[in-house]
């Protein structure tokens, strides 16, 4: 595995923090009980972990509303133990990866408290994007834009005199203002957060909303105003994607590599990018800007094996082609997991969306760049697809009252051993409930029987992952397609062949000679059923 450049092969375990493991028996997860689970992730093999927001926050949004950018919230622990849990990372070779919200931030941030009680055209309110109300009395906001978790964009306010004031704009909740990146003082305040982070040991960040920041300098009226609320995504061009976070990006760059030329040990940035095509993706991954971006079209291509070479090809032609490397996923926090998305409209952990799932991995874990897990996803966990209304906390059920898409059921606690809730999660004499309800059937997915049993999704990501870091065919690079029957999909990396089997006939027929029911040196692509992976050498010669 290459080792110039770290990141640009790296497979990163997404940790969100709140649901991997509970060190203090509140039934949240913590810290304490990320660096517990460290040597976990070291036997499973990956490379470095992203640590969900840790920060002081009123929780209205788990943390993505931070209302301290450099502490610890208690619930959390605080900076000692997350010194000591980068600490015990880097003993065992693994990256931190910080989660960094750069966007907007909590209603309760002092800035913003200050700017609320500052009045209007204060150099206080400068800092986010107050603006007046239309109308003869102000009542109607600003613009017609719509929140991505629902509702309008913009919350008026109260002034400190007690009279209707102004409006601030907020892109999801309005208890997360927008930061305006157009006031100088934004960019210089990140400046220290950043540095303040890379000062304690951190090996960089995961920028969240990457392609927000700036919004067009006038705030005009959208064609669509609601279409980032339908899609649930960046869609709004007015909003997302202007030219001048460009900029941004070129400067967290150069502080990246200040410090790198400080040590030698190379500082990563990976953006959430979402944008309309692979070719404006590519931009943000230029030679000065970010390492890297998540490429979700992997993540919400259909099952179809046309689609998959598609989206594929894609990203090596406009992503790769810049130097970086594509940066592949399959689940998040904010999606439905891989199996339950494959298997529907069947339901949770059916068959047919388990073995899709371990198809997807193996293809992904075989593809030139970087790919990033998330917790949970080396169990092969489905999605929680029946908590009740009542534990749900995910603000887009609240602000919109529909369970379409919400993000509660992919965020439930890992359950780690026992038959019952809370599954080794929390400990202690009076552990509370986990904070989100754990199924009955969790008991089949708990770690303890995943390590014990070699035909588990755990032995999958296991065995891909040490394949991955042993064969020098895998890792960066490039691909050669190979000519398929339908349904199967299958590319070459040197002499090494991933094919995937899309279709339902129970054997596919051989891809360019290889027989595809054949392991050769990689036993873990041999699966039972039709819809299957397989890694395997092929021994004909090039064409």
């Amino acid at each position: 595995m290459n080792r110039h450049g770290w990141w640009r092969d790296a497979v990163i375990y997404q940790v969100y923090v709140r649901s991997f493991l509970d060190s203090t028996g509140d039934g949240i997860g913590d810290l304490a009980g990320v660096r517990a689970g460290l040597p976990y992730l070291k036997k499973l093999g990956v490379d470095g972990i992203w640590l969900s927001p840790f920060y002081p926050s009123p929780q209205h949004d788990h943390g993505y509303d931070v209302a301290d950018y450099c502490d610890v919230d208690p619930v959390f622990g605080d900076l000692e133990e997350f010194d000591r849990l980068v600490a015990a990372a880097h003993r065992l070779g693994i990256k931190v990866l910080l989660d960094i919200v750069p966007n907007h931030c909590s209603s309760e941030h002092p800035w913003f408290r200050e700017a609320v009680a500052a009045g209007p055209g204060s150099t206080a309110r400068a800092r986010f994007h107050f603006a007046d109300g239309r109308g003869p009395d102000g009542s109607e906001p600003p613009n017609n834009w719509h929140a991505m978790f629902g509702g309008p964009a913009w919350t008026r306010i109260t002034e400190p005199d007690g009279r209707p004031g102004q409006w601030y704009l907020h892109m999801f909740t309005p208890e997360q203002p927008d930061w305006n990146w157009r006031n100088p003082e934004i960019a210089a305040e990140f400046d220290r957060i950043l540095r303040f982070w890379l000062d304690r040991g951190v090996d960089g960040f995961r920028v969240d909303v990457a392609a927000g920041l700036y919004k067009h300098p006038e705030l005009p009226d959208a064609d669509d105003p609601e279409a980032d609320a339908r899609a649930r995504d960046s869609v709004n061009p007015l909003a997302w994607n202007q030219p001048e976070v460009h900029d941004v990006w070129r400067h967290w760059r150069s502080v990246c590599e200040e410090y790198t030329a400080r040590d030698g040990r190379e500082r990563l940035l990976v953006g959430e990018v979402s944008v309309p095509s692979a070719r404006e993706h590519a931009k943000y991954v230029r030679p000065d800007e970010l390492h890297q971006a998540f490429f979700f079209d992997l993540l919400s291509a259909p099952w179809d094996a046309d689609a998959f070479r598609k989206v594929i090809s894609e990203a090596m032609k406009d992503i790769a082609g810049t130097g970086s490397t594509v940066t592949w996923v399959l689940n998040n926090h904010d999606q439905v997991r891989a199996v339950t998305r494959y298997g529907e409209p069947a339901t949770e952990g059916s068959g047919l969306g388990a073995a899709r799932a371990r198809a997807a991995a193996l293809l992904m874990l075989a593809l030139p760049g970087a790919a990033y897990i998330y917790q949970g996803e080396e169990l092969g966990l489905p999605e929680v697809v029946d908590l009740p209304d009542d534990v749900l906390t995910d603000p887009i059920f609240h602000r919109t009252g529909s369970r379409a898409r919400i993000r509660d059921g992919c965020r439930v606690p890992l359950p780690w051993s026992g038959q019952a809730s809370p599954f080794g999660f929390t400990t202690g004499e009076q552990s509370a409930k986990p904070w989100l309800p754990q199924p009955d059937y969790f008991a089949e997915y708990v770690t303890e029987r995943a390590l014990a049993d070699t035909r588990s999704f755990w032995h999958l990501y296991r065995d891909g992952l040490q394949l991955r870091s042993s064969l020098p065919q895998l890792g960066e690079g490039t691909l050669r397609w190979l000519d398929t029957p339908p349904d199967v999909l299958a590319f070459a990396r040197d002499d090494l062949v991933c094919a995937v089997h899309f279709g339902t006939a129970p054997t596919p027929a051989p891809v360019s000679g290889v027989p595809l029911l054949t392991s050769g040196p990689c036993p873990p692509g041999v699966l039972a059923g039709s819809t299957a992976a397989w890694w395997v050498v092929d021994e004909t010669p090039e064409p």
